[in-house]
């Protein structure tokens, strides 16, 4: 978990910028869940929550990078559902943060 400037004394740490992600993509209609294999799966059946499942982060000085492990409903149209997870974590974590978003990239691993 590494922890980088953005303003002086502000950091934020990749599973900050993780948890955004994970919650701006989870609200996209046709998402079903975050993908993020047998590691936490096994936390979430022990009853924790893990918001950054699924999700990963590459943090620059000011720009981030994400990568997003998904399950999508059967019969949507993905290629619309991904540009809307981009827009919602594109807008989330620069409103919340202040870094600029220059990639996000979507596997879909189930349907």
């Amino acid at each position: 978990m590494a922890d980088k400037n953005q303003r002086g004394g502000l950091r934020f740490s990749t599973e900050v910028l993780e948890t955004i992600a994970g919650i701006a993509a989870s609200e996209v209609d046709g998402i079903l869940s975050m993908s993020g294999g047998i590691v936490e799966g096994f936390a979430e059946r022990l009853g924790r929550k893990n918001l950054t499942k699924g999700v990963t982060v590459e943090l620059g000085e000011t720009e981030v990078a994400v990568d997003l492990k998904v399950v999508v409903e059967y019969g949507r149209n993905v290629p619309e559902i991904y540009d809307q997870v981009v827009k919602n974590v594109e807008r989330a974590i620069t409103n919340m943060t202040g870094l600029k978003v220059v990639e996000v990239n979507m596997y879909v691993e189930g349907v």
